[in-house]
């Protein structure tokens, strides 16, 4: 199987890893030029996808062709409807944003679900295990992560913990592998306030507001322990 994966070298790496038990494919990569020949592979991955939806015109028109886009800031059929295609492409989401990829179970979304055996088929074969989800603007686990990201933040701006306590505190009660903090620097402070955004856009419920605290380290692009690294 020729698979053809899209985005910045980091997390295009951390794909081709994930990837790398299964001994069928051919892996290349690729920025998501205009020029490239798309049709000559039988899988696409489009990490890009949730920043850059513009190449959907083209994926649509892919027949039969598996193309899975990270989508975790808007769902497929916003995408679509948003992007006015026709879709003749096997299209699916799964999460792609950082720190996410290399997790041992998938959550994948489908935009038809009648497409389940295919996909059961293609999961397969890439070696990846995988949950269904609904099409849903942040899926489940960046729901659940970035909630909580959230709710950490609020309890810091109150003075209540420190940031190690909270992030040691959530280690300890719960066999996270992360805090929320070391989470919110792993994943990028850009991703998580603007994925939290769209799904308090799609949801409107309050546990997905933007504390106040977390909003001014997006405004000025400050992680948690780098921003403290700095200071000491």
């Amino acid at each position: 199987m020729k698979v053809l994966i899209i985005g910045e070298p980091d997390r295009a790496n951390e794909l081709r890893a994930r990837l790398a038990s299964s001994a069928n494919l051919e892996v290349d990569f690729s920025d998501g030029d205009e020029d490239e020949d798309y049709a000559e592979y039988d899988c696409i991955f489009d990490l890009n996808f949730d920043d850059e939806p513009s190449n959907l015109p083209v994926y649509a028109a892919l027949k039969d062709k598996a193309v899975f886009v990270s989508a975790v800031k808007q769902s497929l059929n916003e995408a679509v409807y948003l992007g006015n295609v026709k879709i003749k492409c096997m299209l699916f989401g799964f999460n792609g944003l950082p720190a996410f990829i290399g997790q041992s179970i998938w959550e994948v979304s489908l935009f038809r679900k009648f497409q389940t055996p295919e996909l059961d088929k293609l999961m397969a074969t890439l070696g990846v295990e995988y949950l269904p989800v609904e099409d849903r603007t942040g899926l489940v686990k960046a729901r659940l992560v970035f909630m909580i990201i959230n709710e950490a933040c609020y309890t810091l701006q109150e003075g209540t913990a420190s940031i190690e306590d909270i992030d040691n505190g959530m280690k300890l009660g719960t066999n996270y592998p992360y805090g929320p903090f070391e989470w919110c620097d792993k994943i990028g402070i850009t991703t998580v306030f603007e994925t939290l955004s769209a799904i308090y856009d799609d949801t409107k419920d309050e546990r997905y507001k933007v504390c106040p605290l977390l909003k001014t380290k997006y405004l000025r692009n400050e992680s948690f322990y780098r921003k403290k690294e700095m200071q000491a």
